[in-house]
């Protein structure tokens, strides 16, 4: 089905919504999944956005979603002087990564204290993206939903207990996907949400001793 935004496209500083506005959200994506400000950023570009990213401001609109801006926010045009004055050191480079990917895609990694965290995500159009990494793992994560993402060790149970967590605080799971590298191995955890994870199941989810990293995703608009 098409959707009004497929017509004309999400509301949004200019100039194009796969490489400024998607490119934004995926900034906010990597900041949220860091779960602080990050303090700097490796922004590797692929494809289209190697190529054609700076024209578009691609490196605009990714220190603009870091910093927390949304696609809408006029403070985009400044993002990059934004960031510097912020002390968010940002490094940009270009990069070929595997050529299955969407040609607007970039791989992230940002860090703050002792946190770090690494996603690779695509601007498919339309303001539209997807998360195909997170931390190594494959996902399939669209911010178009809140999402849980954790990431434990494959133990028997997991599953259980975390439902059980998030049901006895009426958080209701709209879908639910785990990627794990080998059996009894680490594995992340993606849990699409109605609506934001309460903060009650978040510290029952925390408190399991399989748990490493867990952090509450809002939607990504």
């Amino acid at each position: 089905m098409i959707s009004i935004l497929d017509i004309i496209g999400p509301v949004m500083v200019g100039p194009s919504s796969s490489h400024t506005a998607g490119a934004c959200r995926i900034g906010l994506f990597a900041r949220a999944l860091l779960g602080i400000p990050p303090a700097e950023a490796e922004v590797e570009l692929h494809g289209s956005f190697a190529r054609t990213g700076v024209g578009h401001g691609t490196d605009r609109a990714i220190a603009g979603g870091l910093l927390g801006f949304r696609p809408d926010d006029e403070r985009l045009r400044e993002s990059l002087t934004l960031a510097e004055a912020a002390g968010l050191r940002i490094e940009f480079r270009n990069t070929r990564l595997r050529e299955e990917l969407h040609p607007n895609t970039t791989r992230i990694t940002v860090r703050a204290h002792d946190q770090k965290a690494r996603i690779v995500g695509s601007s498919i159009g339309a303001g539209r993206i997807v998360i195909s990494e997170i931390d190594g793992f494959p996902v399939e994560v669209t911010g178009a939903s809140p999402v849980l993402v954790f990431i434990a060790q494959d133990v028997p149970g997991i599953i259980s207990a975390v439902s059980t967590a998030l049901a006895r605080q009426g958080d209701n799971i709209a879908s639910l996907k785990v990627f794990r590298r080998k059996k009894g191995g680490d594995a992340i955890h993606i849990y699409e949400l109605d609506a934001p994870a309460s903060r009650g199941a978040l510290e029952v989810i925390h408190a399991l001793s399989a748990v490493r990293m867990i952090r509450s995703i809002p939607r990504i608009t």
